[in-house]
């Protein structure tokens, strides 16, 4: 990363680059690990992470450049938060439930953030997360003072409650503006609804995007074989090929368990 970044013999792109330019590089990176680990292909994921990896080297690079810290004191940093956030291994105390190491975790969190002058409940919780993940992330830290749904039943009825507050919009034709607020609320409540179900919102998301550009494709490829043109098919042959489709990936997974 030093001979990348030498101003005399380094490459150009590499010399050019800030801690800002970088940032949209890391978060794809994060993205392709992710996707790696989808796959269960090894070799893929070591790979990705090695690229990921390639993201921290180049901050901390930059950082050791203006004189902040290196990529030492990065690794050095973990080491010691993992260390104090997890008392229960390493002061030797044995013997916490699952519930008491995750208040114990959180305790320490809440010490740092007060240690860091962080005092709102919800500050702190970062801005570029994938929306879903951040209403996440927030239902938690607002559920730590209590502010939360009654469980997942409460939360079910909630849902109800936005979906039809949503729809009103629509049927009263409001200005999009408002039809926009409604929908963050609904989609605010069923991230939050997963979480009280214990479900990954932006997993099961991103799962269901996959499947999606699978029967799609599957799709085009049945209409392909009987020389049918996409556009010209209306809605009735859509659902044909899209039940198709669905019954073609039920008989793989069927075959292959």
């Amino acid at each position: 990363m030093r001979a990348l970044r030498d101003p005399h013999s380094g490459c150009v792109w590499d010399r050019e680059q800030t801690f800002e330019s970088i940032v949209p590089h890391t978060l794809e990176e994060a993205y392709e690990v992710s996707e790696a680990i989808g796959s269960r292909d090894a070799d893929r994921i070591r790979d990705e992470l090695g690229d990921l990896l390639f993201q921290v080297v180049f901050l901390s690079r930059i950082a050791e450049e203006r004189g902040l810290f290196n990529f030492d004191d990065v690794a050095r940093s973990i080491s010691d938060k993992l260390v104090r956030r997890h008392p229960h291994v390493f002061d030797q105390r044995s013997g916490l439930s699952d519930d008491e190491q995750t208040r114990a975790w959180e305790f320490v969190k809440e010490k740092e953030r007060v240690a860091a002058g962080v005092e709102g409940v919800l500050d702190g919780v970062a801005l570029a997360l994938p929306a879903l993940t951040r209403a996440v992330k927030l239902g938690k830290r607002a559920a730590r003072v209590n502010f939360d749904w009654p469980g997942a039943s409460g939360m079910r009825k909630k849902l109800d409650e936005e979906l039809g507050e949503f729809e009103a919009t629509l049927t009263n034709q409001e200005r999009p503006g408002r039809q926009h607020d409604e929908l963050g609320d609904l989609l605010f409540v069923i991230a939050n609804w997963a979480r009280h179900l214990r479900l990954d919102p932006e997993a099961a998301l991103r799962g269901t995007n996959k499947k999606f550009e699978r029967r799609f494709a599957h799709m085009e490829h049945l209409a392909a074989a009987e020389g049918k043109r996409l556009r010209e098919l209306d809605l009735e042959s859509w659902e044909q090929l899209w039940q198709r489709a669905k019954a073609a990936e039920r008989s793989l997974v069927d075959c292959n368990n």
